[in-house]
């Protein structure tokens, strides 16, 4: 395999958190009772509970994984706990559709950052991709109705920005720690976790949850919460950074129509003009692998 399919394999690897985001709204809806970081901490304590036994299977020796750099500890931790922090303190500050989108500015931003990566290079396709996406997220989050950005929530949308920027930080810079290995993840989400049960105990009440809860609060961890951490993390590491972007414009869209088919949204033509922006920006984004691909079937044998 040469370094372009392992790079396009980690890609595709990396687009499997996208699928597992989309399913996030739909878990969520299940346990709005729960006080917000009371589920981060659950979430994440079921996502290193059950990484914990897939590490566990290659022996105890497989866990010296966790033997990292501080540096990859709080950029990770910092990461996966921060971007949940200044979402929910952004959305108790804003209205939820304005927050909303401006956290859904990380995809672009991912695409802007990469720039300064090593070997990395911003072409005009990427940045077209990344707003062609922009685009149809905002129709997807707003449902057509526009947005209204009052003064008055300033603090929500400085927190939402935050939000965005520490995101996209973290999967730019996870680059920089490629050699640290998928399997660190569980401990980071352990960090994660830990994080928000002291959120938890400082700010909120506890809400037992019910039967159905508990199994959407393991759905959660194991999938949106959990799963998709990891393949991230790989994606982010090995595989195409601004098509990886682009890309997580896929993730509102997909949530939409597994809403719909779920009735739990209706369905209209804002989601079908969403999806041709976000499929078009992402097919655009992703024209330097296609042409690649191409030349490879049209090369001579």
């Amino acid at each position: 395999m040469t370094a372009q399919d392992s790079k396009t394999k980690a890609t595709l690897i990396g687009t499997i958190a996208v699928l597992l985001w989309a399913l996030l709204a739909l878990f969520t809806t299940l346990v709005k009772s729960i006080p917000p970081f009371e589920l981060v901490s659950l979430c994440f304590g079921v996502a290193t509970v059950f990484s914990a036994m897939w590490i566990a299977r290659k022996g105890p020796s497989a866990f010296g994984a966790l033997r990292q750099p501080v540096g990859a500890w709080v950029l990770s931790v910092g990461g996966l706990f921060g971007y949940h922090f200044f979402y929910f303190v952004a959305l108790a500050n804003a209205p939820a559709v304005d927050a909303s989108l401006i956290a859904y500015l990380w995809p672009l931003f991912i695409v802007l950052f990469s720039a300064f990566l090593p070997g990395e290079k911003l072409r005009w396709y990427h940045v077209g991709g990344a707003l062609c996406g922009l685009g149809g997220a905002a129709l997807l989050v707003s449902k057509g109705q526009g947005f209204t950005f009052n003064p008055a929530y300033g603090a929500g949308y400085a927190a939402a920005l935050a939000c965005s920027i520490l995101w996209s930080g973290y999967s730019v810079l996870n680059r920089r720690y490629r050699a640290v290995p998928v399997e660190a993840v569980c401990g980071f989400c352990g960090g994660a976790a830990i994080l928000g049960g002291i959120t938890h105990l400082l700010l909120e009440s506890w809400v037992m949850p019910d039967a159905v809860q508990w199994l959407a609060i393991a759905g959660l961890g194991l999938g949106p919460v959990g799963a998709a951490f990891f393949v991230w993390d790989y994606g982010t590491k090995h595989g195409d950074i601004q098509v990886l972007g682009v890309s997580a414009y896929a993730a509102p869209l997909l949530s939409t129509v597994i809403l719909i088919l779920f009735g739990r949204a209706p369905a209209s033509p804002v989601v079908i003009w969403g999806c041709l922006l976000i499929v078009g920006g992402a097919l655009l984004a992703s024209k330097n692998i296609m042409s690649r691909k191409r030349a490879r079937f049209q090369a001579p044998l």
